[in-house]
C-alpha cells in the first residue's frame, strides 16, 4: 500500500493532508497495530491514510487531463474543490510541455486564484462562447454518474461551466463512488436567494427530511456563495426512493432557489482514483427522461 502511495506521488504532484479517511483504510492500518496504540502512533496511521486519500485524487485529476486534453482542446473548464487543484498542476505541466494554448474558464474564486498560480491564461464564458472540456470533483457519484456537489458553495457556477461544455468530466477519490446517493454524502446543497431561505427550506422538508441554513465557521452568521446567495443543507429522507431527475426539477422550480447540488445526467465520465494506486473509470449510460 505504501509503494502504491510513494509511486503515485512521484510524479511531483503533492499530496497534501485532508481531514478524511475511509473505515476501510484505518482498519487496514490498525489492524497492523495490534491494538496498541499510542499518540505518535496514530499520528503516523494518520497521515498515511489521509496521504493515500490524497494520492488518489491526484491519480484521477492526471488520468482526466492526460485522456481529455490535447493539441485540439482550445477551452478548459476548471472546477473547484480539494481534488481539482491536482488536475490543474496537471494540466499546467502539459500546456508547458507539450506548448498547448488553452484557455481556462474557473467555476468559483478559487478556480481563478488556481489558474492564475499555475500560470495558465484566465478566460470567461462571455468571451469563449464554446467549452471544449470541463474537468471538476464531487461529493458523491452514484452508479449512474448522478452527482451532488456544492459541499464547498460552488455548484452554481460550477453547473454553468458544465452546462456549457461539450464535455464534462468528474475526477474523485475511492470514498466518492457509490452505488446510491448517500452512501457517502448525506446532504444535497440548495443555493437560495436571502429573502426567500426560510420558505424554501420549508418546501423542501415538506418533501421529505430536513433543510439546514449553512453557517460560517470564520464568521458570524451563515456561509455566502461568491454570488452573494445563502446555502441549505438538505438532508432528504433516505427510507424513501427518490428519482432524482423529478426532485432535482421540482426544487429548480421553486421560487427563490438559485441551483441545486444535484448534477442529473450532466456528466460524461469519472475517474476514481483507488488505494492500490489504480484509477477506474466510468462512462454515464445515457437515459430518456420522459415527462
Amino acid at each position: 500500500m505504501l509503494r502504491n502511495l510513494f509511486l503515485a506521488c512521484r510524479s511531483g504532484l503533492r499530496c497534501e493532508v485532508t481531514p478524511f479517511v475511509t473505515r476501510k483504510t484505518w482498519q487496514k492500518l490498525s489492524d497492523h497495530s495490534h491494538g496498541s496504540l499510542n499518540q505518535s502512533k496514530w499520528w503516523i496511521l494518520y497521515s498515511i491514510a489521509t496521504m493515500l486519500v490524497d494520492a488518489a485524487k491526484a491519480l484521477a485529476g492526471k488520468a482526466a487531463v492526460d485522456n481529455h486534453v490535447n493539441a485540439d482542446t482550445k477551452v478548459v473548464g476548471i472546477g473547484s474543490g480539494s481534488t481539482i487543484m491536482y488536475a490543474v498542476e496537471r494540466l499546467a505541466e502539459k500546456v508547458k510541455e507539450e506548448g498547448f494554448s488553452i484557455r481556462c474558464i474557473p467555476t468559483s474564486f478559487q478556480a481563478r486564484q488556481l489558474i492564475r498560480e499555475h500560470d495558465l491564461v484566465l478566460g470567461d464564458l462571455e468571451t469563449y462562447l464554446k467549452i471544449d472540456v470541463t474537468i471538476d470533483g464531487c461529493d458523491e457519484a452514484d452508479k449512474d454518474l448522478t452527482l451532488i456537489k456544492g459541499g464547498g458553495g460552488c455548484q452554481t457556477q460550477e453547473k454553468i461551466v458544465a452546462a456549457y461544455s461539450d464535455t464534462f468530466i468528474v475526477i474523485a477519490d475511492y470514498r466518492k463512488d457509490s452505488v446510491e446517493l448517500g452512501q457517502a454524502w448525506k446532504f444535497i446543497p440548495v443555493k437560495v436567494l436571502p429573502m426567500a431561505y426560510r420558505q424554501v427550506s420549508i418546501r423542501l422538508e415538506q418533501i421529505g427530511g430536513k433543510a439546514e441554513l449553512r453557517m460560517a465557521k470564520a464568521k458570524a452568521g451563515p456561509v455566502v456563495s461568491d454570488n452573494g446567495n445563502l446555502i441549505l443543507d438538505w438532508y432528504w429522507d433516505q427510507q424513501q426512493p427518490m428519482n432524482w431527475h423529478e426532485i432535482n426539477t421540482s426544487i429548480q422550480c421553486l421560487a427563490g432557489v438559485v441551483e441545486t447540488g444535484l448534477f442529473v445526467g450532466m456528466a460524461s465520465k469519472a475517474y476514481f482514483g483507488q488505494e492500490d494506486g489504480s484509477v477506474v473509470d466510468r462512462d454515464r449510460i445515457k437515459t430518456l427522461h420522459l415527462s
